[in-house]
């Protein structure tokens, strides 16, 4: 059972206005749903864990929570000691170490470390639950965003709504339409240059740069179709134009054939397009609590109370230990008053 400390604690230090940050993503985070800071808060906590919980509570979010820094800003206790602490607090229900897996723009994965730190003490089952809702929130916010406009649209396979039929004149005869006829290109008929495409543009000028593969208005129209395929596939006019003219043979027969050929062995594989690419989601973060004190990264059920296993049986030694150096002081202590009360007057 926890008993309340009642020995002086020294109040923490001011926090410094140059007291460093992490960088962005890393250092300090509260976990939610606290109580309101109160006087009381870390009774239960020997003297040097509310010494450094004390401080540790009112740093900023993103402070750094390094045990170098620590120290440098708690005079009274050395690294070693803030590092002891540090297990401690984990042990009572303050404070966790995770390490989470973050993408950046160049699809670059690093590992961010971050401390979350609770005023009041939670078991290992809150904090468990609170790591996987962090973890499957993480991964649910790097997929794709859908823009608000896209809710308007009709479902997939989704007919739009028709306009309603005009109303027939009884009075007026009805004429029936004809059906539309697509209008056909003559072969002969070469189109205007305002209207002609860039990929028959480019057919076009293969014949100015080489009289080898000197094409008619009818041969450009043939293989306009072709070529539009490799402009929507991303490559640009010069890249068609030298990847149909390198390596030509020294005669070429038929430069309508010979065109034709390379324009299907030769086409490029189509690539996602920049839309596809922001649209498709990104790698799920995962997020890995870690030891608080030798940093093992691992499963939460396996860190209880924030130690792993070998640090755990450590942490629990020094507390036996540590109790045990009391208990002999105290029996020393009664042997001392014990001898001055049996010493002769």
């Amino acid at each position: 059972m926890a008993t309340q400390h009642t020995s002086f604690a020294p109040p923490a230090p001011a926090l410094s206005a140059a007291f460093p940050m992490a960088n962005p993503g890393y250092g300090k985070r509260s976990a939610p749903g606290q109580q309101a800071r109160t006087r009381d808060d870390f009774c239960l906590l020997p003297t040097r864990e509310r010494y450094v919980a004390g401080f540790v509570d009112h740093l900023p979010e993103g402070a750094s929570m390094s045990v170098k820094q620590l120290a440098k800003q708690l005079p009274l206790y050395g690294q070693q000691a803030i590092s002891t602490a540090l297990n401690a607090l984990s042990v009572a229900g303050h404070l966790r170490r995770v390490r989470c897996s973050a993408t950046n723009a160049s699809d670059e994965t690093r590992w961010v470390f971050r401390t979350f730190w609770s005023r009041t003490a939670r078991d290992n089952e809150w904090w468990n639950t609170y790591l996987a809702t962090e973890n499957s929130g993480s991964a649910a916010s790097s997929g794709p965003d859908i823009p608000e406009s896209d809710a308007a649209l009709p479902p997939l396979g989704g007919l739009a709504e028709e306009p309603p039929p005009a109303p027939e004149d009884p009075g007026t005869e009805q004429v029936p339409e004809l059906p539309a006829v697509p209008h056909q290109r003559i072969p002969d008929q070469e189109p205007a240059p305002d209207a002609a495409s860039p990929a028959y543009l480019a057919l076009a000028r293969l014949g100015r740069d080489d009289h080898r593969l000197t094409l008619s208005a009818a041969d450009c129209a043939s293989l306009e179709a072709q070529a539009t395929e490799w402009l929507a596939r991303g490559v640009t006019v010069d890249y068609l134009t030298s990847a149909l003219t390198a390596g030509l043979p020294a005669r070429v027969d038929s430069p309508v054939g010979f065109l034709r050929r390379r324009l299907v062995d030769k086409i490029p594989p189509r690539l996602p397009t920049e839309n596809a690419q922001s649209s498709s989601p990104g790698p799920a973060r995962r997020i890995l609590m870690e030891c608080t004190d030798c940093g093992r990264p691992g499963r939460p059920e396996a860190l209880f109370d924030g130690l792993c296993r070998p640090c755990r049986k450590a942490h629990s030694m020094g507390e036996e230990n540590a109790t045990r150096t009391a208990e002999i002081a105290d029996v020393k202590l009664r042997m001392s008053n014990l001898r001055e009360l049996l010493r002769p007057v």
